[in-house]
């Protein structure tokens, strides 16, 4: 996983910055603009090992932001993060005979972040602050050959608010960066 971590901002960074150039959202003026309906995935095979980030808007998985309080919201919460703990699944990775060796769900809306004001102005503003979902993988391969492309049809299926993933990949063809959508879900490695 810090192979990844140290690795990917380098190495992405000019794909980054040309994204960032082309972004029509410049509410945030930074690279890593909350947009609701897009998310980003960057992904890293070296040898055996495949990594994957994810970052979203909570909207994207759950259809909203806020702590989850009613049931329906819980309930919509816990599925969100039921289907994110099946990478092999979301990401279309079955022919690699991977198997995950490592995962990390992190969110505010899966009560990891919590965060206490004191007063009244500080809630009503906390209202309106975005959560965000991170998840990040750590699979182990054994048929990494047989691992020909990244296929996120089954994420968007699943989370249908989420129409268009920015990925950046390093894998056996080199660095890559390509927008993936639900009529356009593959990438080959």
């Amino acid at each position: 996983m810090r192979r990844l971590l140290l690795a990917l901002p380098f190495a992405l960074l000019p794909l980054a910055v040309a994204q960032a150039h082309d972004d029509h959202d410049h509410e945030h003026g930074s690279l890593g603009a909350h947009e609701h309906g897009v998310a980003s995935l960057n992904v890293a095979l070296d040898g055996q090992t495949l990594e994957l980030q994810v970052d979203s808007p909570a909207m994207n998985f759950v259809g909203f932001e806020h702590a989850a309080k009613s049931d329906a919201d819980k309930a919509k919460v816990a599925a969100a993060k039921a289907e994110l703990e099946k990478p092999i699944e979301l990401f279309g990775l079955a022919a690699g005979a991977c198997q995950v060796t490592k995962q990390e769900l992190e969110s505010p809306l899966f009560g990891g972040h919590e965060h206490h004001h004191d007063d009244d102005a500080d809630e009503h503003e906390h209202e309106h602050e975005h959560s965000d979902i991170e998840a990040s993988y750590q699979l182990s391969c054994k048929q990494v050959d047989a691992l020909e492309q990244l296929d996120l049809s089954e994420l968007f299926k699943r989370f249908p608010a989420t129409h268009k993933v920015n990925v950046q990949l390093i894998g056996r063809s080199g660095q890559q960066g390509a927008e993936l959508t639900a009529a356009q879900p593959r990438l080959s490695f």
